[in-house]
């Protein structure tokens, strides 16, 4: 769903345009130069986070063939290893030969394709015939390098191409500055950059990103890319996506903004997340990151969350505090949001949360954790690190918030004592002895969608796919976005 939501977001409003079909070709380069394993999935969450994208890897070159390429629009070439063997090299002359295309970024441009040897600095073994053509150039071994490591502005020289169209005239780079390259009459050279000779560089405007055709096909070569720090620079992203959307299709359709992270879409859920009074892992931040349909922020302490405004700034309310007690204008406030028909999720300690109210605990959440003993009820028990198994109750399992979840097995905080409204609505349960059978329930007001999850502890549990996809989908529920 976020995925669709940025892409209508992008595309001007269709979530159904036909997405594009990417390989990309990695596995192995000239560690630890270049290193496959970080670059790969970054280059992989920058085409992904833009949802015009669907996006498969390859390890195993040496495996293509015509028949593993015919569903692919475009190739993503992260690769400086062995050569891959006839098949395979010619299905991706084929390839692009047919009017498809490919995107090459940074160390593609030299190594054991053009029959060189790094490690010796000798020409050694045969080189790809093609590879040439289809890269635009060749390198003399000779020559192979570049200025010193530094931060440096490119220019787009041709602004009427597509990919750079739109684009500010000027974006920095933050990498290595390839030189010296010899180009292929058939070069369209789209930015340069002044290679500074105070900083070893020739003293030229040096190509930096350029395009190239084959058979019918289009090639876009980007000599950026050394490593996360350059990737992540803003004007690398733009080209790289707008890039390979065009080596795709001809055509840019995606904006001149983008970010190397997924972005929220206009209309995503306005959740805050409210923290103090208990610690806790910084990874807990985790669980609102990567969505397109949510955009979070933080407060820490209730004056700044429970504003006479939160009902028309926010759609969720997201508790991981502990205060047993919480000012009058503050309570005012969250009574006020929860009436208006807004949500909360409440995770893990927060189960303390107010319970010197009793229209908080009692109609809300649904439940209280006694820290002390009171009014005849004995003081609530807790224990770290202990296994838990969470499954959906009975008749739950298709509950919306339960979507995608199954069991989760971690290692947790148990709660053993606490009081449960009569009316609150079991999703998951536990047979721990030391844990009260309710872990996720659904508080007993029927106007106020809101959301209590025991688990919450620690990392392992932040981290778990199972425990991610439960908060996402409360998150989702309570905002009224989940059916």
């Amino acid at each position: 769903m976020g995925r669709l939501l940025l892409l209508a977001a992008l595309l001007g409003g269709s979530a159904f345009a036909a997405p594009v079909r990417v390989l990309i070709i990695t596995g192995e380069t000239d560690l630890p130069n270049h290193d496959w394993r970080a670059s790969t999935p970054f280059l992989r969450g920058v085409l992904d986070n833009t949802g015009r994208f669907e996006v498969k890897v390859t390890e195993e070159p040496r495996a293509l063939n015509k028949a593993a390429l015919a569903n692919y629009d475009v190739l993503v070439l992260n690769y400086n290893g062995p050569r891959w063997g006839e098949e395979a090299e010619r299905a991706v002359e084929e390839f692009l030969r047919s009017g498809k295309g490919m995107i090459a970024v940074h160390g593609v441009s030299y190594g054991p394709f053009y029959g060189q040897d790094m490690k010796t600095r000798r020409m050694a073994g045969s080189s790809w015939p093609a590879y040439a053509d289809m890269m635009g150039m060749t390198w003399k071994m000779e020559n192979i390098g570049h200025s010193a490591r530094h931060v440096f502005p490119v220019k787009w020289v041709d602004a009427g191409h597509p990919i750079a169209r739109g684009l500010p005239p000027v974006f920095l780079a933050n990498d290595e500055l390839y030189h010296k390259m010899d180009y292929k009459p058939n070069v369209r050279v789209l930015a340069t950059a002044y290679s500074d000779p105070k900083l070893n560089g020739t003293g030229k405007d040096e190509p930096i990103i350029w395009a190239v055709g084959f058979g019918s096909g289009r090639v876009l070569h980007m000599s950026l890319g050394h490593d996360l720090s350059a990737m992540a620079q803003p004007g690398f992203v733009a080209a790289f996506a707008r890039g390979t959307e065009w080596a795709a299709t001809g055509e840019v359709t995606l904006p001149a903004s983008i970010s190397a992270h997924l972005e929220p879409a206009q209309n995503a859920v306005r959740v805050l997340v409210v923290t103090g009074g208990h610690g806790y892992p910084a990874s807990f931040y985790t669980l609102f990151e990567g969505y397109a349909d949510l955009r979070w922020s933080h407060a820490t302490t209730q004056a700044q969350a429970f504003r006479p405004d939160m009902k028309d700034r926010w759609d969720v309310v997201v508790l991981h505090d502990m205060y047993e007690s919480i000012g009058e204008k503050e309570r005012a406030s969250l009574q006020a949001f929860v009436e208006s028909g807004r949500g909360v999720v409440s995770i893990h300690h927060s189960i303390v949360d107010y319970t010197s109210w009793p229209w908080w605990f009692q109609e809300v959440i649904g439940g209280k954790y006694f820290t002390e003993a009171s009014g005849g009820h004995p003081k609530s028990a807790f224990r770290e690190g202990v296994e838990v198994v969470a499954r959906p109750a009975k008749g739950m399992t298709k509950h919306p918030v339960l979507r995608g979840v199954g069991p989760i097995v971690v290692r947790d905080e148990v709660y053993r004592g606490m009081w449960h409204a009569p009316k609150i609505t079991v999703l998951m349960d536990t047979d721990h002895a030391e844990n009260d059978p309710p872990v996720v329930y659904v508080g007993p007001n029927p106007k106020a969608k809101a959301i209590y999850i025991q688990l919450g502890h620690d990392t392992e549990t932040f981290r778990h796919p199972g425990y991610r996809r439960l908060v996402h989908n409360a998150i989702l529920w309570s905002a009224g976005r989940l059916n």
